[in-house]
C-alpha cells in the first residue's frame, strides 16, 4: 500500500518529462473508436502498458473483494497485495501519460469462474506470465531511458506474482521456463518470455471488450 505514495510521486516527475516531450513532438492520440495504441513513440509503448495494466487491476480487485471460499488466509492477504500492486501501476501510467492517455476499457471476464480456486489460479497465471512477455517484448521499442527504467521495475514485480502463483498451482514450478516456450522463453539460456504488443493483444484481446486500435507498430 505504502508503494502507492511512492508511486505517485514517481509518476509526477514522469509526467513532466512526457509533458516536454509531447510538447516537441506534437504528440496528436488518433480517435477511430476505442482506445488506440500509436506505436510511433514512447506515449504508445506507455499506453500499451497502462492497457495490460488495467486489466491487471480490474482482475484482482474482483478477486479480492471476493474471494474463493477455498482460498487460505494467506493466499487472500497475498492477492490483496497484488491488488494493490496493479492499482499502483495502474495509476503510475495514468498519471504519467496525462492528457495522453487511453480512456478507461470495459473489461470481460465472463469466461472466468470467480467461485473457482483454479479458474482464479489460472487466470492469474495467464495474466502474469503473459504481462511478463508484454514488458519483455516492449522493451526495445523504448527510446527515453527514464521509461525504461520504469518497465524494468513493473515488469520483475509481475515475475515475482507470476513465480507465487505458479507455486501455488503446482509446488516447485515457479521457475519453468519450458512451459513458457509458447511465450517465447528459452530455458537452455535462462531467458523469460518476450512478445510483441500485436501478439499480447491478440491473447488479452479475450479479456477486454474495448475496441483496441494498433497503428504504427
Amino acid at each position: 500500500r505504502s508503494f502507492l505514495q511512492y508511486a505517485g510521486a514517481g509518476a509526477a516527475g514522469i509526467a513532466l518529462v512526457a509533458a516536454g516531450c509531447k510538447k516537441d513532438r506534437g504528440y496528436e492520440n488518433p480517435i477511430m473508436g476505442g482506445a488506440t495504441l500509436d506505436f510511433k513513440d514512447d506515449f504508445g509503448v506507455l499506453n500499451y502498458a497502462y492497457a495490460l495494466e488495467q486489466l491487471e487491476a480490474a482482475f484482482y480487485i474482483k478477486v479480492a473483494s471476493a474471494p474463493p471460499a477455498s482460498f487460505t488466509a494467506a493466499q487472500k492477504a497475498y492477492f490483496q497485495d497484488i491488488q494493490f500492486h496493479e492499482i499502483a501501476h495502474r495509476e503510475f501510467f495514468k498519471a504519467a501519460l496525462s492528457t495522453a492517455a487511453i480512456g478507461s476499457l470495459e473489461v470481460d471476464f465472463s469466461s472466468i469462474d470467480f467461485t473457482s480456486s483454479a479458474s482464479v489460479l489460472g487466470t492469474a497465471m495467464a495474466f502474469e506470465d503473459l504481462g511478463v512477455a508484454a514488458y519483455n517484448g516492449a522493451g526495445p521499442r523504448i527510446k527515453n531511458g527514464t521509461y525504461l527504467l520504469l518497465a524494468g521495475k513493473i515488469v520483475s514485480v509481475e515475475a515475482r506474482h507470476a513465480a507465487y502463483v505458479r507455486d501455488l498451482i503446482s509446488n516447485g514450478s515457479f521457475a519453468d521456463l519450458n512451459s513458457l516456450a509458447p511465450l517465447g522463453a528459452n530455458n537452455a539460456a535462462g531467458l523469460d518470455a518476450a512478445l510483441t504488443p500485436d501478439k499480447v493483444l491478440a491473447i488479452a484481446g479475450k479479456y477486454i471488450k474495448t475496441k483496441i486500435n494498433v497503428i504504427n507498430l
